[in-house]
């Protein structure tokens, strides 16, 4: 049997989802920038799926825009908001970020900007006492994800937003919500820009979307038609956002997503327990942190030769972020976090859906255990 447990790296799209985008393609295909009927339809077919995202955020349908996903967006809301400031500025990013954050800082560095990586701690929380100092320097710009994709940390965002409201009112707060959108609730008026994917939630890849506050300030990365009230001009993905208002809906119509979740974590957690009493988790202890991601360390096998003798087996799980993976060794995220590296080496990343099984979870506990006790048998030279 199959067992996928990389939900943070993309979730399987739903029948509903794929009936949504092909009823798009067949029957709702015109271009939502024409003024006949047909093409009206489809623009508010776009409007239904900005107030669903804004009901789910508690946020203004104004400040939604459409994007490709979680990178634009990322880009789009840093960027775009230093660049729209005069001068140099100063952005406060956590150091345990998405890299289409710190990519974005790394960008901001070279135009000038000063950047500064803030610390966290074992469990993948902020340093709220440096940055309380920090913030007497009135930053541009603080920005710091809803949920870490590695570890499933959950930064303390409404302390962080009261902090810098009461110390910097003008400092701007931007999270990066990819992972936690629709699986952890969360009020965007605790912040000014949100970003969110589609293909996280079951539903398409190339689209997401960001939430402005209204009244923030933005350039555009992105130039042309005008489409998106010109924030992101290019002719609308229809078929996706009708497929991430469908995942949407989805999703919202789980009683509680995190105890839903939390349960299936849980129930992996304690299978590994029995199976590979050496197992130790990375971040937040497992009943804490959102319920859909665990990272766990296998003592003495590194995390790739793990993973590919599970994927042997028919489990797919990751050793970390699916956007840079295949570009490291050690997990940055988990040395700011200040684990070893030799435990960081033999970590992975098991993440979940609502949709996953307890028949899979129990599939790959059965099988992690054997594989651990035959691969640590072998010592590397």
């Amino acid at each position: 049997m199959t067992a996928y447990l990389d939900n943070s790296a993309t979730t399987r799209p739903t029948e509903g989802v794929i009936e949504a985008m092909n009823r798009c393609m067949r029957e709702g295909f015109y271009n939502p920038s024409s003024l006949y009927a047909p093409a009206i339809d489809v623009e508010k077919s776009l409007r239904a799926c900005r107030q669903a995202v804004a009901r789910a955020l508690r946020g203004d349908e104004k400040g939604v825009y459409f994007t490709s996903g979680g990178t634009e967006g990322n880009n789009l809301c840093l960027i775009g908001s230093v660049s729209a400031m005069r001068g140099k500025q100063t952005v406060i990013v956590s150091a345990v970020e998405h890299p289409s954050v710190l990519e974005a800082c790394a960008e901001l560095e070279r135009q000038g900007h000063e950047v500064i990586r803030l610390g966290v701690d074992i469990q993948g929380q902020p340093d709220f006492d440096e940055l309380e100092k920090l913030l007497e320097r009135k930053p541009a710009l603080v920005s710091c994800m809803q949920v870490n994709n590695e570890t499933g940390a959950m930064p303390d965002i409404r302390r962080l937003s009261a902090l810098v409201r009461a110390a910097s009112p003008a400092t701007l707060i931007h999270v990066d919500g990819v992972q936690g959108f629709m699986r952890e609730p969360f009020d965007v008026r605790l912040v000014d820009m949100y970003t969110l994917s589609g293909h996280k939630i079951h539903g398409p890849k190339g689209v997401g979307a960001v939430y402005i506050r209204p009244g923030v300030r933005v350039l555009p990365r992105q130039l042309g038609g005008g489409q998106e009230k010109s924030m992101r001009s290019g002719t609308e993905n229809t078929p996706g956002i009708a497929g991430l208002e469908r995942a949407i809906m989805g999703m919202s119509v789980l009683d509680d997503a995190h105890d839903l979740l939390m349960k299936k974590k849980l129930r992996f957690w304690t299978g590994i327990q029995a199976a590979v009493p050496e197992a130790k988790v990375n971040g937040p202890e497992p009943d804490q942190g959102a319920g859909h991601i665990i990272n766990v360390t296998f003592p003495g096998v590194r995390g790739e030769v793990m993973l590919h003798a599970l994927e042997e087996r028919g489990v797919y799980c990751s050793t970390g972020s699916a956007c840079s993976s295949k570009k490291r060794h050690i997990s940055p995220v988990l040395t700011a976090m200040g684990v070893p590296a030799d435990e960081a080496e033999g970590a992975l990343r098991f993440s979940l859906s609502p949709h996953t099984a307890d028949d899979e979870i129990d599939a790959a506990v059965s099988v992690i255990g054997p594989l651990y006790d035959t691969l640590r048998r072998y010592k590397r030279r």
